[in-house]
């Protein structure tokens, strides 16, 4: 990363998510106000640190689908202060930034994240590769198909289609990010559960995970509380989809099968459940 390094594969590590956010899909208002700022961030991301998390993403723009963009100067309006405030009374502890604003992850790295977590894979602003090589941070690839205000409107992909996608799509990434001078140890996967990839179409790459081991870097899974968990769910409520709040076991049913093969990162809202599934399955692996 920017400052040191993390082991990947000795045991499965926690990323907790902190949205500073008014309209995040989960958590949207919950640890962000004009007001309470960064009051209520802080709270959290000490939480989830006391939970066992050994990284925390910040973010200050929502994804969800027909989210409203943000200019660059607005995100970081909202992640600086908390960021600075992380640090400086919990040193020591590893932060990423979840943006694809080249210039907010250059104000962050700067401010003392170490990881950048771009949900376009630097498709969304053509310097960001460029200022990764530059700032030696962590950088996270994530494999997205359109942006949030396309998806509703995206054409189905056939289930033989989808893992293909997202291999071609994240080796093409790869090629790009090494030639600019990021080197592969500094580099982690996500093959973007939701991302263009709607409900059932998740549920391929997810049972094929275990493929996305060909690409020789360490793989990052977020599926915390995602859509196409409530849609599985929605039987057991009556049709209905269940809230975010709601989706606790179901996240952590796809947590563990995501583990067991392959994921080295688990990105979530519910640390301490994490941590406890991936103590059992980091145990099953270590049984093989």
């Amino acid at each position: 990363m920017r400052s040191r390094t993390l082991a990947l594969g000795q045991h499965t590590l926690i990323m907790g998510i902190l949205n500073v956010t008014p309209d995040s899909f989960s958590d949207g208002g919950h640890f962000y106000s004009p007001e309470h700022a960064p009051e209520r961030a802080l709270t959290q991301a000490f939480q989830m640190l006391d939970d066992g998390a050994q990284i925390l993403d910040i973010g200050g723009e929502s994804t969800r689908p027909n989210a409203i963009p943000l200019t660059a100067n607005e995100e970081q309006a909202r992640v600086l202060p908390v960021i600075e405030a992380i640090l400086i009374q919990k040193p020591g502890t590893v932060l990423s930034i979840d943006t694809h604003h080249a210039s907010t992850a250059v104000c962050a790295v700067d401010a003392g994240v170490e990881i950048v977590n771009d949900v376009s894979g630097h498709l969304w602003d053509a310097a960001m590769t460029k200022n990764c090589a530059q700032l030696g941070c962590g950088t996270v690839l994530m494999h997205t198909r359109g942006r949030p205000q396309d998806w509703a409107t995206q054409a189905p992909l056939p289930s033989e289609d989808i893992l293909p996608l997202v291999l071609a799509g994240l080796s093409e990434r790869i090629k790009v990010a090494t030639a600019a001078g990021i080197p592969r140890n500094r580099i982690v996967l996500d093959p973007g559960f939701g991302f263009g990839k709607r409900l059932d179409e998740n549920y391929p790459l997810l049972a094929h995970f275990d493929q996305l081991q060909q690409l020789n870097l360490p793989i990052l899974a977020g599926v915390s509380r995602k859509g196409f968990l409530a849609q599985a769910l929605a039987p057991l409520y009556d049709e209905s989809l269940p809230p975010p709040e709601f989706r606790l076991h179901a996240t952590t049913a796809a947590n563990v099968a995501a583990i067991l093969n392959g994921a080295h990162i688990v990105r979530t809202h519910d640390v301490r459940a994490a941590v406890e599934a991936a103590a059992i399955a980091d145990r099953i692996l270590a049984a093989l």
